[in-house]
């Protein structure tokens, strides 16, 4: 692979990164196919090797984004109709206020749907809270495991 095709992947997986954290882009997958289409161009062990590795490390990510927040908000009591309202919201949002309205959406959506369930402010302010805090955490655990499988490329790229 040439140095600037070389490139243009370390930008796409980059991007992807830059996607997980400001979700307007698809972000662990457009890193996963950027390794792939590099793997798939070097066509050697190493590369085989480092696309199995990303693999793990974003397809782990992926499910455990899912899992661990999904318990932190039942334990706090925080029911998965108000993360729906919210992530609607969100959808919603991002449509009618490009690129910031995702962020006002979900949490408004939270906490409407949680005032009306819990019937005060306060309690339901807690709730949104609480499921702002499990967001960052699941979009952490997707960008570690991104992370990963770029450092894994990189090493690959410059030592291999």
């Amino acid at each position: 692979m040439n140095d600037f095709a070389l490139v243009l992947v370390g930008i796409a997986i980059f991007v992807g990164i830059v996607g997980i954290v400001i979700p307007i882009l698809p972000g662990a997958i457009l890193s996963w196919a950027a390794i792939g289409v590099w793997a798939f161009e070097e066509q050697s062990a190493t590369g085989w090797t480092v696309l199995a590795i990303a693999t793990a490390f974003i397809g782990a990510s992926q499910v455990v984004k899912y899992i661990v927040p999904e318990r932190k908000l039942r334990d706090a009591g925080v029911p998965r109709r108000s993360t729906l309202i919210g992530v609607l919201l969100g959808i919603v949002g991002f449509f009618v206020i490009p690129v910031v309205g995702m962020f006002i959406g979900f949490p408004l959506g939270v906490y409407l749907s949680e005032r009306h369930r819990l019937g005060n402010h306060d309690t339901a302010w807690e709730s949104t809270k609480h499921a702002l805090r499990v967001t960052g955490l699941s979009i952490l655990i997707e960008f570690t495991g991104t992370a990963l499988a770029a450092a894994t490329w990189l090493i690959a790229v410059l030592f291999l």
